[in-house]
């Protein structure tokens, strides 16, 4: 499994480590193991939704913090369980593009094994970082 919850960094809230070979693939872990922090049981979500969204941002990490608040966006707002299924990311200029196909269901209690209700992404040690085999992204999620 590409990330990992950790127990003893914050006590209140739950906290990740993501990791992926590249970027894309960091962001891909990040998003389920946001989704996984709901939904225990991530393979109940159908791929019957899609939703494609672009972000941009100056600053890598940021783009990734905006990628995770997309997921409880649309679990807040529409009641969809989404699960990326593509990313791609792009630096022109000073700028980071990110183009993300994601796909998903309808909240369905019966179905979907929900654990919390994530409010939010947080800054604090939220952080990303290249490592010598890949991505690595730590984040805190307020629950």
């Amino acid at each position: 499994m590409p990330y990992e919850f950790l127990e003893d960094i914050a006590i209140a809230d739950i906290a990740f480590c993501a990791t992926g070979t590249d970027l894309e693939a960091l962001f891909i872990a990040a998003g389920d193991a946001t989704v996984n922090t709901m939904i225990e049981n991530l393979d109940a979500i159908a791929p019957y939704q899609t939703r494609t969204f672009s972000l941009e941002n100056d600053a890598l990490d940021m783009l990734l913090f905006n990628f995770l608040q997309e997921f409880i966006y649309y679990k807040d707002s529409e009641l969809l369980l989404l699960r990326p299924q593509q990313v791609t990311i792009a630096q022109k200029d000073t700028l980071f593009h990110l183009n993300a196909v994601t796909r998903g269901e309808t909240l369905n209690p019966e179905k979907h094994h929900q654990r919390v209700d994530v409010k939010a992404v947080t800054l604090h040690r939220f952080a990303l970082e290249e490592t010598d085999n890949g991505w690595m992204a730590m984040v805190i999620l307020d629950i």
